[in-house]
């Protein structure tokens, strides 16, 4: 019998199954993104970088699952095959959970800061009340895929950062982080209309 780790078959931690031994069929290859680029300072675990894993059969290749408590992402690619991400989340109180769809995607975006986060920190955010223009010291990076329920715009993105330290931790307000090269890639591999959960 094969001597496999305890998986999580909840649909809350369905991903986690990502750690059962390669089984007797052939994986269809699939391209992980590079490691970051050199970075400096940058100091990011292992495990946080881009992988290619095993998840259960029933995800539909083409869709995002995020589960929060583990700070991962993974990209359905293949039926039982995705690529896993690190990514930041929320802060505790902030922490979104729930279903969307890319609704738009942004090279480079500009960002402003919600209401509630100026009324949260006015220190740090309501200097931005007008906002930022993209580029390399916004803090979405270099992109950003942005979630919304229907027509209706969630306010929560998936995008770069200037800080990607932040990278395997609950920091955000919101939004989940990845490191820019890993965003890129993520970019280029979603469409429009790609469904996401977030756990």
């Amino acid at each position: 019998m094969m001597n496999r780790r305890t998986c999580v078959t909840s649909a809350l931690a369905a991903a986690a199954c990502s750690s059962l031994p390669a089984p007797a069929i052939a994986v269809p290859a699939v391209d992980p993104p590079p490691p970051a680029g050199p970075i400096p300072g940058l100091t990011l675990a292992p495990e946080l970088y881009p992988t290619v894993v095993r998840v259960r059969r029933d995800f539909a290749p083409g869709s995002i699952h995020v589960v929060s408590s583990q700070h991962y992402l993974y990209y359905i690619v293949r039926p039982r095959v995705a690529i896993r991400y690190g990514v930041a989340v929320g802060k505790a109180e902030l922490v979104y959970r729930g279903e969307a769809v890319v609704g738009r995607k942004v090279e480079w975006p500009s960002w402003k800061p919600t209401p509630e986060m100026i009324e949260r920190n006015p220190a740090a955010y309501e200097k931005y009340a007008d906002g930022m223009p993209g580029g390399p010291k916004n803090p979405l990076g270099a992109r950003a895929l942005y979630l919304f329920h229907g027509n209706i715009d969630t306010a929560i993105r998936i995008h770069g950062t200037t800080e990607p330290n932040s990278i395997g931790r609950s920091v955000s307000n919101g939004c989940l982080r990845m490191v820019n090269d890993h965003v890129i890639d993520l970019y280029n591999r979603v469409a429009l209309g790609t469904p996401v959960t977030v756990y």
